[in-house]
């Protein structure tokens, strides 16, 4: 898997800094899932109500998302290096306010600290394989990250649950703020790419250019679908696993902390071979939209029935199921690849991404909210939050399908 002639890095050069990078996506991955274990410890210690506990989880994606437009912009402009070198360090200071609060604001400081800190953390990743990968391996090497990443969520899952039952769950801050240093150095040590490799031999755009260019996206008939669909295909996977799959099983079932992390186990595990295996099979062009809708269909269906059967067996299979599931929203990546020039390429991967997680924000805020209100209403809260999640993805699905498509 050569790096294209136009890349002044070598293969080994190539796959060391994207290994790098790899490790502050996997922090950002691990940030992005703690609440599924995090949740119940911190919500009997600090009295949250499942409303308060989606807007804490949403405030990182709140922050990731909105900061997408600035790091896109200077990814194009200063390059990889810089932009998450700058930014990476407000993930340790969130990590350690978020370990020392001892109030609700506090908390929700510390998390978007470290949803800004860590808003580049996978948009460096992209942005770096369609620099130095050919764009016949794009979506395959996107998946490969995408599954080396996951060593971060699975962090979260039972060795999170044991370090909370040992200690505390401000331990549980404690501890990934000190992995982050260390992701952040090896980063310094190892990330050497040239600080402005956009193509282009022209004069730099002035950050205010490049923001309106970015913002200009928006003209383009294919990019409002894509906005729709993006806000809704990983938030159904983050909201299901960094949120309400530990209080799920805890309150509908009984679980454990522990046991509860066992199932978060096992569902990262089948998630990690996910985004690799869709990678690989990626049909391109016109199929790939295909897949899209028909997979992101399947997701729903799902969510909806995990909303609504209260086995505890089954909801474990559904659990595990929607993880081997959802590697398929890689497929977006090459779509936005292939939908938008290589000039604007960074500028595109960073509004779907700032889409995706906006999306993840408001589907963890819609689902907490839906969960406070269905008692009132005589309505399970889970059951509530995982109907609200498909009918949010059906709707997503449902704009990509009716709004205009790119031509590939």
């Amino acid at each position: 898997m050569n790096p294209p002639a136009a890349s002044p890095l070598g293969e080994r050069a190539a796959w060391t800094m994207l290994l790098a990078l790899v490790g502050g996506f996997a922090l950002s991955q691990a940030f992005r899932t703690l609440a599924a274990i995090m949740g119940p410890p911190l919500a009997a210690q600090l009295h949250l109500s499942p409303q308060q506990l989606g807007l804490w989880s949403a405030a990182f994606h709140f922050a990731f998302g909105a900061m997408q437009l600035a790091m896109g912009v200077s990814l194009d402009l200063f390059g990889v290096r810089r932009t998450i070198l700058l930014a990476f360090p407000l993930t340790v200071a969130g990590a350690l306010l978020c370990a020392r609060a001892d109030s609700y604001a506090a908390l929700m400081l510390g998390q978007a600290l470290i949803g800004t800190g860590c808003a580049p953390a996978f948009l460096v990743c992209t942005v770096f394989i369609a620099r130095h990968f050919s764009a016949q391996r794009f979506t395959a090497v996107s998946g490969l990250v995408m599954s080396l990443s996951s060593i971060g969520v699975l962090a979260t899952a039972t060795p999170l649950a044991w370090l909370i039952e040992a200690t505390s769950w401000r331990w549980g801050f404690g501890v990934l703020a000190g992995c982050a240093v260390l992701a952040w150095g090896a980063m310094w040590r190892l990330v050497r790419e040239p600080a402005a490799p956009a193509a282009g031999n022209g004069p730099r755009p002035s950050p205010l250019a490049a923001l309106r260019e970015l913002l200009g996206l928006f003209a383009l008939p294919h990019t409002l679908g894509l906005v729709a669909y993006a806000a809704v295909g990983y938030a159904s996977f983050i909201s299901l696993r960094g949120l309400w799959l530990g209080p799920l099983l805890v309150q509908r079932h009984g679980f454990s902390l522990v046991d509860s992390g066992h199932v978060a186990l096992a569902m990262t595990l089948a998630s990690m071979a996910s985004p690799a295996l869709f990678g690989r099979l990626d049909p391109g062009g016109a199929r790939r939209i295909r897949w899209l809708l028909g997979l992101a269909v399947a997701a729903a269906l799902l969510l909806g029935t995990l909303g609504l059967v209260r086995v505890a067996w089954v909801d474990v299979l559904l659990a595990i199921a929607f993880g081997m599931l959802s590697g398929y929203g890689v497929l977006q990546y090459g779509y936005v690849r292939d939908a938008y020039p290589a000039a604007v390429r960074g500028r595109a991967l960073s509004l779907f991404t700032m889409a995706m997680f906006l999306g993840i924000s408001l589907m963890q805020w819609a689902s907490g909210l839906a969960a406070s209100l269905a008692p009132s209403l005589g309505v399970e809260p889970f059951s509530a939050a995982l109907l609200t999640m498909a009918a949010m993805l059906l709707a997503g699905a449902a704009a990509f399908w009716k709004l205009p498509q790119a031509r590939l």
